[in-house]
């Protein structure tokens, strides 16, 4: 994803012995329930306008989970945890997850511990009654040394270390670069597969922005199991302007990056329960109208 997704971020998941036999999954683990969810960067200019009256055509849509993608100040889209959380109550939406990025700035070294910023990050989120802490970027001097990215890693630990506090758990949303580029021999993602531990941290599998990397999003799920609590439901199209990526989003299933299939995997195998639809191009319709389509979609593969 371009950085200009990271400035708007950071600043705009009995009976007897014969009914078994006769029924011999009557006592078995009732299967994870499967929740849709949105990501409102797909709605980026209509939650900018006006978030509560895009909020409630979400709601309308049969959306029940949004994640969101602006906390600035203490606040989610200019209202206080507390605030945005009865305001989401009030359309019968839940956001439990959302992307806060935690940068270098975060982390006293010398400390060894997280900054106030990062501290207060954690309890909003809380607050705001979220499962899920997400990062959707690295600084730039992370990129460029494997030993500053591996160090960093442990940062990522900690950072679970403290959601696990508040009942949360901590993770990362790839974009393009992590797989682009390798450091010491190791892409950016296996480094970062490797060095966190999966009590502590997942991943959150954008199938949109792996595509086009040459990485294999089906591989990457098969050798790491239950590791994808969360995945962004994403389909790609040839870019339709110039830009920065040869690609953008579209309609799931219009595209060509076998998306239905990734997310089918990450259901049996990733271990993902949360399904958040991303979309950030629309090709002439609005983002509203696109997010009802994707929705739809989504529930007929049987989401």
């Amino acid at each position: 994803m371009s950085s200009s997704r990271r400035n708007f971020i950071k600043n705009t998941a009995f009976a007897t012995v014969g009914v078994m036999v006769a029924k011999p999954n009557l006592f078995a683990a009732p299967k994870p329930k499967h929740m849709i969810g949105v990501q409102l960067y797909s709605v980026r200019t209509d939650m900018k306008s006006n978030p509560i009256a895009t909020l409630e055509q979400l709601a309308k849509m049969g959306y029940k989970h949004v994640e969101h993608a602006y906390y600035i100040d203490r606040k989610f889209y200019g209202h206080e945890p507390k605030a945005f959380k009865k305001i989401l109550d009030g359309f019968g939406l839940h956001m439990p997850s959302g992307h806060s990025n935690l940068e270098l700035k975060h982390w006293d070294a010398a400390k060894k511990d997280f900054t106030d910023e990062w501290k207060y990050t954690m309890e909003d989120a809380a607050t705001a009654g979220m499962q899920y802490v997400i990062t959707a970027w690295l600084d730039d001097a992370l990129r460029k040394s494997y030993d500053a990215m591996r160090s960093f890693a442990d940062v990522f630990n900690a950072s679970g270390e403290l959601c696990k506090k508040y009942g949360m758990k901590f993770g990362y949303h790839n974009h393009n670069f992590e797989f682009a580029k390798n450091l010491n021999g190791h892409s950016i993602y296996e480094i970062i597969l490797e060095h966190t531990d999966p009590s502590l941290m997942f991943l959150q599998l954008d199938m949109g922005n792996i595509y086009g990397t040459g990485a294999d999003p089906l591989e990457i799920v098969k050798n790491n199991p239950g590791r994808f609590l969360s995945v962004h439901v994403k389909d790609e199209i040839k870019a339709t302007e110039p830009g920065e990526s040869l690609y953008e989003s579209c309609i799931l299933g219009k595209g060509f990056a076998g998306t239905k299939k990734i997310t089918d995997l990450c259901a049996t195998v990733g271990g993902t329960t949360h399904f958040i639809v991303e979309q950030e191009s629309y090709q002439g319709q609005t983002p509203l109208a696109s997010v009802k389509q994707d929705l739809a979609i989504l529930k007929a593969w049987g989401y």
